[in-house]
């Protein structure tokens, strides 16, 4: 069983930095490619960034420039770093992998990202 454990988020004021750290446990983590999504109040669920086994990253147009996503597969973590952050990127942000089975979502148990004007 896989379980994703998430940590970092909180609450920064517009133009600030924040990292977000996710830990897998169970499975084995280098095969998996990792992604991180976000929910605002209101809103859909809807993705940020992903990074594939080998290490290769996509993101949304939305935080190209400012955000990175990255993996230490001997630690098995997946980060995003946050940079100049924007008030409307405040949302709960959550790791996620689909790798592991068929049809089967691992979701992080979610962390709030505020960000003041």
């Amino acid at each position: 069983q896989v379980q994703l454990v998430q940590s970092g988020g909180g609450l920064v004021q517009s133009g600030g930095s924040l990292r977000l750290s996710c830990t897998a446990s169970g499975g084995i983590f280098s095969l998996y490619a990792m992604g991180w999504y976000r929910q605002a109040p209101g809103k859909q669920r809807e993705l940020v960034a992903l990074i594939s086994s080998s290490g290769n990253t996509n993101y949304a147009d939305f935080v190209k420039g400012r955000f990175t996503i990255s993996r230490d597969n001997a630690k098995k973590t997946v980060d995003l770093q946050m940079n100049s952050l924007k008030p409307e990127d405040t949302a709960v942000y959550y790791c996620h992998t689909d790798s592991v089975r068929p049809n089967r979502d691992y979701w992080g148990q979610g962390t709030q990202v505020t960000v003041s004007r």
